[in-house]
């Protein structure tokens, strides 16, 4: 049986993956925190859409590993239009609710969970 967690998660690759811009708005909140390789920083929900239109990409999970009750980092293989193989990368998603509000993605799993790792230890410093 999925976690709250894992079917947020999902909610969020079905609807990037399905280039769904409304759905997409929704799979996150407001702002949602992101970071890829253009930048870092909160965007609202139609921005977020916009980006979903804009790169085209989608991204098939491929492992997934538990941080908390909050995170969550999936290593995927992401691709592009016009890309023959796919790239592999690593999202740290945070979720608030039943929305993604954190989804930052790195180049790989190794700094991805370490960086997830950093996260939620200053979450329990707090």
């Amino acid at each position: 049986m999925e976690s709250a967690l894992e079917e947020t998660i999902d909610e969020w690759h079905a609807s990037v993956n399905g280039g769904d811009l409304e759905r997409a708005a929704k799979a996150v909140s407001d702002p949602v925190v992101v970071l890829g390789p253009k930048g870092a920083g909160p965007i609202t929900p139609g921005q977020f859409a916009e980006w979903v239109e804009r790169s085209g990409i989608t991204m098939t999970p491929r492992s997934w590993h538990p941080i908390s009750d909050r995170l969550m980092v999936v290593e995927e293989d992401a691709t592009w239009p016009g890309s023959e193989t796919p790239t592999r990368v690593a999202t740290v998603f945070r979720v608030t609710g039943q929305k993604v509000s954190a989804a930052l993605r790195l180049p790989d799993l190794r700094s991805a969970l370490e960086l997830a790792y950093i996260c939620r230890e200053m979450a329990a410093t707090e």
